[in-house]
């Protein structure tokens, strides 16, 4: 019998990296090519931490999955963080900064409990990382906060988001992620996944979706497109920026043409060179 043969990896996209393309070309660049450094952002470290905590809450017995435990897990998760990354520390002017961006934690965890009731699950994974290589030799990964199984063999697909949820016009940008995982999961497993879901914890609302095998499809075809269109990118070496509000957050204004800057020259790598089949670890960028 022969084997058969696995496709050359061309690639690699996660959908982090998926949106900051549809965002703005010239933001990934600048975080996938030239891999410029950024300033740790609070809004996204503290969507770090929370995934922590939630994460090791399930860790616990289930009776004891409470929000006292949740709330006494916080402090120490945030701690282990600062020692892996002794900079956050310069994320707060003073203490009192730092206890009012703890505070913002403990209210997003006590939100989640409004949301479900984590001493009625047991999730089959958790801060699961997957990857999955295409007929086109793309490989796409991610992580997946949570994945729960029924007794049935149906799927349900978690992610936990420390923002508010999207209006209806952004919806769609929303679930493109959770599409892209079931996409993973699907080449993975054989199986479309019943549910994704998406909690919002800045705000208290969940956002929850059944695909089917078009959707994925067309999510598999729009990965495909995106790819392209960085191919065309590393091609041309044109990466257009493109303004919108997400512009004040940014940490590259000083290398973006739209603010007179003037991005640096080109290196010579290409996304995934490095880490194309191996386990990458998780950005503060992909937890909001």
């Amino acid at each position: 019998m022969s084997a058969v043969a696995e496709p050359a990896i061309i690639g690699a996209l996660s959908p982090s990296r998926a949106g900051d393309f549809m965002t703005c070309p010239l933001l990934y660049r600048f975080r996938v090519i030239d891999q410029l450094p950024e300033r740790p952002a609070p809004a996204a470290v503290r969507g770090t931490v929370v995934h922590s905590v939630l994460e090791r809450l399930y860790d616990l017995p289930a009776a004891e999955r409470t929000v006292q435990a949740a709330l006494g897990l916080l402090e120490p998760q945030w701690h282990r963080l600062l020692d892996a990354e002794p900079d956050y520390a310069g994320m707060f002017a003073d203490d009192d900064e730092q206890a009012r961006w703890l505070d913002q934690a403990r209210t997003m965890l006590e939100r989640y409990f409004a949301l479900e009731d984590p001493r009625r699950l047991e999730p089959a994974e958790r801060e699961l990382y997957v990857e999955a290589v295409l007929d086109s030799g793309l490989m796409l990964r991610g992580y997946i906060d949570r994945l729960d199984v029924a007794p049935t063999g149906d799927v349900r697909v978690v992610d936990y988001k420390t923002g508010s949820a999207p209006g209806p016009d952004f919806e769609g940008k929303a679930l493109f992620q959770m599409k892209f995982y079931a996409l993973v999961l699907w080449r993975l497993r054989g199986a479309v996944p019943r549910l994704l879901q998406l909690m919002y914890l800045g705000n208290g609302e969940v956002l929850r979706y059944a695909p089917d095998e078009a959707d994925l499809l067309a999510t598999e075809r729009k990965v495909w497109a995106l790819w392209q269109a960085i191919e065309r990118s590393l091609t041309t070496g044109e990466w257009r920026a493109r303004r919108s509000r997400l512009c004040d957050w940014c940490d590259h204004q000083a290398h973006c043409p739209e603010f007179g800057g003037t991005p640096p020259p080109l290196p010579a790598r290409r996304p995934g060179d490095t880490t194309a089949g191996g386990r990458r670890r998780r950005a503060a960028t992909d937890e909001l």
